[in-house]
């Protein structure tokens, strides 16, 4: 089934909130996506990043709150 949806008249909103929904059901199902052998590298850098004081984490609901913000500052659609 290919699914089509009308995105020259969907907001950026609304294009947000439809890849949230189908990314919450994909990750639902990891178990039917394996992640690919590369993945385990791209991880243990980070994780090497973050020991060493590099990187640091940032709560996801601060971010898309962030994300958000900028989307209505610069109204992009």
């Amino acid at each position: 089934m290919i699914a089509t949806l009308p995105l020259q008249d969907m907001t950026i909103e609304d294009k947000i909130s439809t890849m949230e929904i189908l990314w919450n059901d994909i990750s639902k199902r990891e178990e039917e996506y394996p992640s690919p052998d590369w993945h385990k590298e791209v991880l243990e850098a980070r994780e090497d990043s973050l020991s060493q004081g590099h990187s640091k984490f940032e709560d996801w609901e601060d971010v898309k709150k962030e994300i958000w913000a900028a989307v209505h500052e610069n109204k992009i659609s």
